[in-house]
């Protein structure tokens, strides 16, 4: 049948049988409806027997309400067929809620609803047949029935989403919580029960060992790194932290490597659960390293490789205040030439060796190293071969070349 010039319109078969044959097949359908939502309601139960019976304050099980709600609705619309029928709000979208807050899935919930609907539909062919429907108006409220059915799970999968944003919102709240209590430095009553029954609620096993980790963001709405699970994640700092259990075990390392591709940060060193701050706090000792560009950035690195840097670098005001001391004698000898001679103390520091030696260290000529030792003696006279002072030359000097002041060898290999 054309319609609007330049459209068509497709008939409908349901549209085209006798308003009497609808009425009855509605009444009909209408008056079997308790007993089809009874009969569905008890092949869902027998089919999928773990799910809960809830009852409303009647005791009657809500989901029974619910099935006979939508098929009333429907068989309503197929009297009056006006516009698409509206499913009911309120039970299914409880209905989805209650299934996610049971931890079933989506995929479970769709095959119970199209159980149901096979279950209406076979009803539903057996009145068409009793009251001579046509097959192709039958047809019709098939597809009908399934776009109905899709409807009742867009209600579910709104309650089904709820659930799951309230549980993972809780669940964030309680791991919080659990870390605030495993990263703090002091500790009310007994830390060990409170983080046992804290641990319980999220059902993370309180590992023997731990390392923190504090990242620095890639970007500002970066999203949460998926660290697997078992490594508790707190994405609400500035600067977020992760506690890793067990960080040794096996794959850890390697599960983390991918997860924090285009992350940067520190992993603090290993430590008893009960010393979890400890490693907490290099973390940040490195991180701010990070940032000050005295240890490696773009990356996620751990302390634990990094021990001369947090070590030397992290006490700023003694070492400075040692260097001071320590390095007096090259106050008068001009920024370049004291840097040259502080190199070559240290070179000769580390390996105790001769000119030839400590000048391919260097990248100079042994007589030129020969000419500074010399006048490293003249300067520091017999205090260079006190051990202790030794010591402390050697830690200076190491904290100046690792902060870039002084010329780092290694590089030149």
């Amino acid at each position: 049948m054309t319609g609007v010039p330049g459209t068509v319109t497709v008939r409908s078969a349901w549209h085209d049988v006798p308003r009497l044959q609808v009425r009855e097949f509605a009444a009909i359908a209408m008056a079997e409806a308790p007993a089809l939502a009874e009969e569905i309601l008890g092949e869902i139960r027998r089919e999928y027997p773990h799910l809960p019976v809830v009852l409303d304050d009647s005791g009657e099980p809500m989901a029974l309400i619910g099935i006979r709600r939508a098929i009333e609705v429907f068989v309503q619309h197929l009297e009056t067929a006006e516009g698409r029928p509206r499913v009911p709000p309120g039970v299914f979208q409880e209905f989805g809620r209650g299934e996610g807050l049971n931890g079933r899935s989506l995929d479970s919930l769709q095959a119970i609803y199209r159980l149901g609907v096979r279950l209406a539909w076979r009803r539903f062919a057996e009145i068409g047949q009793r009251v001579e429907i046509p097959p192709p108006a039958m047809y019709e409220l098939v597809d009908a029935g399934y776009e109905y059915l899709d409807g009742l799970v867009d209600q579910s999968v709104r309650g089904y989403a709820e659930a799951a944003a309230r549980q993972a919102g809780e669940r964030l709240r309680l791991q919080r919580r659990l870390m605030e209590l495993l990263l703090a430095e002091h500790h009310r009553g007994d830390p060990a029960d409170a983080l046992a029954e804290r641990a319980a609620r999220i059902g993370w096993t309180l590992p023997e060992r731990v390392a923190v980790g504090v990242l620095l963001r890639p970007a500002r709405e970066a999203m949460a790194p998926a660290v697997g699970q078992g490594v508790l994640l707190d994405m609400e700092y500035e600067q977020p932290r992760m506690v890793v259990p067990e960080p040794a075990a096996a794959g850890r390392p390697e599960l983390l490597h991918r997860a924090l591709t285009g992350w940067s940060g520190a992993i603090g060193p290993p430590v008893p659960l009960a010393d979890a701050a400890k490693s907490l706090h290099w973390a940040e000792a490195a991180v701010r390293l990070m940032e000050r560009r005295l240890l490696p950035a773009g990356e996620v690195l751990y302390c634990t490789e990094h021990t001369e840097a947090l070590v030397l670098l992290q006490p700023e005001e003694l070492i400075d205040d040692l260097a001071l001391r320590c390095l007096a004698p090259l106050a008068h000898c001009g920024p370049t030439h004291g840097r040259r001679l502080a190199e070559t103390l240290l070179a000769w520091l580390e390996t105790r060796g001769g000119a030839p030696e400590i000048a391919t260290r260097l990248g100079v000529h042994p007589q030129t190293v020969r000419y500074r030792l010399r006048q490293i003696r003249e300067l520091w006279g017999d205090e260079i071969d006190d051990p202790d002072r030794r010591f402390e030359l050697e830690l200076v000097l190491r904290a100046q070349r690792l902060r870039g002041e002084l010329g780092d060898p290694r590089g030149r290999r």
